[in-house]
C-alpha cells in the first residue's frame, strides 16, 4: 500500500479520535508542530524512513523530540504508528492531517505564486476562483512571489494546478515551434 494512502488512513483515524475525545484543536496544534519540525529537519525525516533503525529507537527519538510538547493522545498515536512499523508514513501524516482537518472545517488552502505581489482586488478574485473550484466557503491563500514567472500566476488547489503564467506559455510556444510542419515526419 502506498505511503500516502497509509498516511491518509492514519490521519483520518487520529482526526476522528481527537474529535470524539474533544481534543481536536490540541491535536491539530501538535500535528502542525510535528509537520513543521519534519519540514525543517531533514535528518529526522530520513531517520523515520530508515529501515535499519529499530522501531523502539525511532519511538524513543520521537519521545525525546516531542515529549512534553504534544498531547498524550498524539504521543500514543506516535507509539501505535511505530509499533505497526509505519514510521515512514509519519512524514506524510502531518500534512494529510492538516488537509483533512481543513476539509472538516470547510476550509480550502490554496497556494498562489505570482511574478509581483498581489493587490487586494486580485487576491479577492483568486479567492473567488478557489471557492468555485473547491465548493468550500472559506479560503486561505498562501502567497509566493517568483519573478521567473514573468507574469500571470500559478494556483495550486489541493492536488490541482492552474498554470497561467507567461513562462508556461513561452515553454508551450517553444515546444510548438520545435515541431517543424514543413519537414516530413517519418
Amino acid at each position: 500500500m502506498s505511503e500516502l494512502r497509509v498516511a491518509s488512513r492514519y490521519a483520518k483515524s487520529l482526526l476522528d479520535l481527537a474529535e470524539e475525545r474533544g481534543t481536536l484543536e490540541q491535536v491539530k496544534q501538535d500535528m502542525d508542530l510535528f509537520a513543521k519540525t519534519l519540514d525543517e529537519n531533514r535528518e529526522l525525516r530520513l531517520l523515520l524512513r530508515n529501515p535499519i533503525v529499530k522501531h523502539d529507537k525511532k519511538l524513543a527519538i520521537l519521545n525525546a523530540v516531542f515529549g512534553g510538547k504534544v498531547s498524550e493522545l498524539t504521543s500514543k498515536f506516535f507509539s501505535i504508528v511505530t509499533q505497526h512499523g509505519r514510521e515512514s508514513a509519519l512524514a506524510y501524516i502531518g500534512s494529510e492531517f492538516r488537509n483533512q482537518y481543513n476539509l472538516l472545517r470547510g476550509m480550502q488552502v490554496a497556494e498562489v505564486t505570482t511574478a509581483a505581489p498581489l493587490t487586494a482586488e486580485l487576491r479577492e478574485q483568486l479567492r473567488q476562483v478557489v471557492r468555485q473550484q473547491s465548493g468550500l466557503p472559506q479560503v486561505t491563500l498562501t502567497e509566493k512571489v517568483d519573478a521567473s514567472l514573468i507574469g500571470g500566476f500559478v494556483l495550486r488547489i489541493g492536488d490541482r494546478l492552474i498554470d497561467d503564467s507567461v513562462s508556461y506559455r513561452l515553454r508551450k510556444l517553444r515546444t510548438e515551434f520545435s515541431k517543424n510542419p514543413y519537414q516530413s515526419q517519418l
